[in-house]
């Protein structure tokens, strides 16, 4: 009987153990927060024009926070799809908007600084490729190995779904 009663208690334990490891749900969602420029950052489809002429069609750049996580500067990141350029950026959170003068781009073997101007992102206005609505995003860009030319680069931000993907 002694016996029984060991391995009944050894099996009482042993189910509190392994339910005490699978129910380790909090009573509250853990919220993982963002950052401080998350309403500016995103992946972008973008086209760059010079003046009222295409130059490039749709490729895809990015916005995101730098390592300070502040509310002052983001990075813009063209993927090597544009100009080969990624570079940290003075923005207005508040404001939407994001230019700076000569900023220096950190892609490795291709030294060239940039000029933005005219930097805006707008909330839920801009049409997409495919006809869904999207966040919009507009800037002018002057590079240093292209001088006087302005590039004026525009689009939307990534949706996710099939028709806006290029």
């Amino acid at each position: 009987m002694k016996t029984i009663n060991k391995y009944i208690v050894i099996s009482i334990l042993s189910l509190f153990f392994v339910s005490s490891l699978v129910s380790c749900d909090e009573t509250e969602d853990a919220d993982a927060g963002g950052t401080e420029t998350e309403a500016m950052a995103g992946d972008w489809y973008v086209q760059t024009f010079v003046g009222d002429n295409l130059v490039l069609d749709y490729q895809l750049m990015s916005t995101y926070n730098t390592a300070a996580n502040n509310q002052s500067e983001i990075w813009v990141d063209d993927h090597h799809h544009i100009w080969d350029f990624k570079v940290k950026t003075p923005v207005n959170v508040s404001a939407l908007t994001f230019s700076g003068s000569d900023l220096e781009s950190s892609v490795d073997g291709y030294d060239v600084n940039v000029t933005f101007t005219n930097g805006t992102i707008t909330k839920g206005d801009t049409e997409t490729s495919g006809g869904n609505m999207s966040d919009g995003i507009s800037f002018d860009a002057e590079f240093s190995d292209d001088a006087g030319t302005i590039y004026t680069i525009k689009g939307y931000k990534r949706t996710g779904f099939a028709e806006d993907e290029h």
